[in-house]
């Protein structure tokens, strides 16, 4: 079973990171994102601002940034790399790929949860089925035709998402039946299916040195 690695106040790494990624669910929509109160880094010098960055330092806070917001660890996030520089064709598009089809990022995606420490919990304690059985591996990746659904007990859920419309973070390669919550997978990502929230050839140039 895969175990987050982080601990610790969550809002802290929005602040460290100068962005907001996303890992308190709807607070950080409200005006209590920490984002919002707080624009500079946490710690005893954060209200002098952000420093200005060498070319090392654009390179790892953007790895840090991405590395944060899917929730995965460094070596994780550095085995993800490793794969997409073997695999054909762009290695930006292949490592895009390996962490957006993530199961835990796919339950997100599709407005299961509201985050994605939140995805991974439900995972690791059992409450997802893929293709009809128990799976509680956050990093798996999902393949074109592999069902997902929730069990039973959160079957409250139906309330939630009727009173949500559809949800514009859904990807075009997923389907969401609201009905009986599930997610199916329709495809392969398209380049155009990526999220476009970070600059992933400057991680690439990091991992390349």
């Amino acid at each position: 079973m895969e175990i987050s690695m982080q601990i610790g106040p969550k809002c802290k790494l929005c602040r460290r990171e100068g962005k907001k990624l996303f890992l308190k669910g709807q607070r950080c929509y409200s005006a209590k994102c920490a984002m919002n109160r707080a624009k500079y880094p946490p710690g005893i010098h954060g209200p002098k601002g952000y420093p200005r960055l060498s070319d090392y330092g654009s390179q790892l806070r953007e790895k840090q940034q991405m590395k944060r917001f899917y929730g995965v660890s460094e070596k994780q996030f550095k085995n993800y790399f490793v794969e997409s520089k073997k695999s054909k064709g762009n290695t930006e598009v292949a490592f895009l790929k390996f962490l957006e089809k993530r199961l835990d990022n796919v339950v997100y995606r599709a407005g299961f949860t509201d985050s994605r420490p939140q995805a991974r919990q439900i995972i690791s304690h059992g409450n997802i089925l893929v293709n009809k059985r128990r799976l509680n591996i956050p990093s798996y990746q999902v393949k074109v035709g592999d069902t997902i659904q929730i069990k039973e007990k959160f079957q409250a859920l139906k309330d939630r998402l009727a009173l949500k419309k559809d949800r514009d973070i859904l990807p075009s390669w997923l389907s969401l039946d609201k009905k009986d919550l599930q997610i199916k997978v329709l495809k392969d990502l398209e380049t155009e299916d990526l999220p476009k929230e970070f600059e992933i050839e400057l991680i690439v140039a990091f991992y390349s040195r």
